[in-house]
């Protein structure tokens, strides 16, 4: 075991962190005030090759590891876990597309992904189907006869980036089987095209991702804007989560590392009793098991995308990422939080934002009674499992 990073990773890494440091975490509170991240910054990123950079070259990527990914991930949420968003959702949809969209499809799109010019949601949840998603309510029909016949979509997707994306990849039921994950197929849908409205969320955190929903009646797509094959794209098209999951939890272990470390300086700073708060074992121990527990779900999430990168079996590595990293970082935030006093209650620190930004996480892209879920059935096969 090798736990070193590569010339290439650590310049990719140091890359990520200058700018986090630079500009992502002077603006964090701002970019939640004003509910956007602004398209330049998220270009600057592209330009640096911090969006998707596993993807091949010839889609706009660097051609690098899922490894290299992680790490770009963890340090972006450092400086702002909103901007972060920007990472696994470009790597989660990036990789979709190159590797089930015609290669035309794929090239209009996914250098545009990796470049920052462009966001493509991902649209898997539906009002009345979150965990659920082998059930959606979204329809697809062909709209004539033939494999050139264009589709035509009808039903309501939640995304992330609702208010910015471009286009959106969701799951529709394209058969007549009403069976869970059965006749379901994958679409690249342009939010733009006739018949799509936009909803916004009103959500408590990670307000500068703007989540919402987007409503499609009637709307009509080419036939080539199917991704996939007819029918199976719910089980080609999940398999891209058990990466995106790894870098979820990275995502919101740096958002956690970041408040740490600060939390570390102000108590040696601050002084109570004529002395520094860190002298207390009540202070200096919470953060002790902090820093453990943080160090503990970084190398999970990155043995995840280790093997992810030699082919090998991650599935419960990844929903253990996903249920416990963000859990973590979650906690590890609050006793931060605590650890500040008035403070960290108090709206002029950014740690109550980081607490409610973080906290979505635990939600989306799969609970951890789901991630728990998957875990068991690896283990257990679907037959003795809940």
């Amino acid at each position: 075991m090798d736990f070193e990073l590569t010339e290439t990773q650590r310049e990719y890494r140091d890359r990520a962190r200058g700018i986090a440091e630079k500009e992502l975490l002077p603006g964090y509170q701002a970019r939640e005030r004003s509910g956007r991240i602004d398209p330049e910054l998220r270009r600057e990123i592209g330009r640096l090759g911090l969006i998707a950079p596993e993807l091949p070259t010839e889609l706009g990527g660097r051609g690098l590891d899922r490894l290299t990914a992680g790490v770009v991930t963890e340090e972006i949420g450092r400086g702002d876990i909103n901007v972060a968003y920007l990472q696994v959702v470009g790597s989660l949809v990036g990789q979709i597309l190159a590797g089930n969209a015609t290669p035309e499809i794929a090239q209009a799109w996914v250098p545009r992904i990796c470049a920052g010019e462009e966001i493509v949601g991902i649209g898997l949840t539906e009002p009345q189907a979150g965990s659920d998603a082998g059930m959606p309510a979204l329809t697809a029909r062909r709209d004539g006869s033939g494999e050139d016949a264009d589709w035509v979509l009808d039903g309501v997707k939640s995304l992330s980036f609702a208010g910015e994306a471009a286009a959106v990849v969701v799951f529709a039921r394209t058969g007549p089987s009403q069976s869970r994950g059965k006749d379901i197929s994958a679409f690249l849908v342009p939010l733009d095209a006739p018949g799509v409205s936009r909803e916004p969320y009103s959500d408590m955190g990670t307000t500068a991702v703007g989540r919402g929903a987007a409503h499609l009646d009637g709307v009509r797509i080419p036939a080539d804007h199917l991704l996939g094959a007819e029918g199976r794209g719910f089980t080609q098209v999940m398999q891209g989560f058990d990466f995106s999951r790894a870098l979820i939890g990275l995502q919101c272990l740096g958002c956690a590392q970041q408040t740490v470390d600060e939390t570390w300086r102000y108590v040696g700073e601050r002084t109570a009793f004529d002395r520094p708060l860190s002298k207390n074992q009540g202070v200096a121990f919470p953060l002790a098991e902090a820093e453990t527990l943080l160090s503990a779900a970084r190398l999970l999430c990155l043995r995840t995308l280790w093997l992810k990168d030699v082919g090998r079996p991650h599935t419960a590595d990844a929903a253990m990422s996903k249920w416990w990293a963000p859990k973590t970082a979650y906690d590890v935030i609050n006793q931060c939080l605590l650890l500040h006093g008035q403070y960290g209650y108090r709206t002029e620190l950014p740690i109550e934002q980081r607490l409610r930004d973080v906290l979505g996480l635990q939600i989306g892209d799969g609970t951890a009674q789901i991630m728990k879920l998957v875990i068991a059935r690896q283990y257990l096969g679907r037959e003795l499992a809940p």
